[in-house]
């Protein structure tokens, strides 16, 4: 069995009809290319040294935070690397603990 929907469509023309359908579709669009970037910025890889400036902290506090675990560092080899969601979730988590 099929469940059709029959759309009705009264007193528009075929050009205001195609531009309702452009909008809508464009609009769906810029949400999901949002949600696609937004999705990458958070699986980036930022240094020591990028992550303190975000945070706008010393490097020795990013240094205490990670061996306190409240920010998660990643190791490859010698090098710690931190994931920009994760550090964004950080900090809404140390805003909301310090409100």
């Amino acid at each position: 069995m099929v469940n059709k929907k029959i759309i009705e469509i009264e007193n528009i023309t075929v050009d205001e009809l195609t531009d309702i359908i452009a909008e809508k579709l464009v609009d769906k669009l810029k949400k999901r290319i949002a949600t696609l970037i937004s999705a990458q910025n958070d699986e980036e890889l930022l240094t020591r040294d990028e992550t303190a400036k975000l945070l706008k902290i010393d490097s020795s506090t990013l240094w205490q935070w990670t061996n306190k675990g409240k920010i998660t560092a990643y190791g490859i080899g010698a090098r710690r690397y931190y994931k920009r969601g994760e550090v964004m979730k950080a900090l809404i988590t140390f805003h909301k603990k310090y409100k």
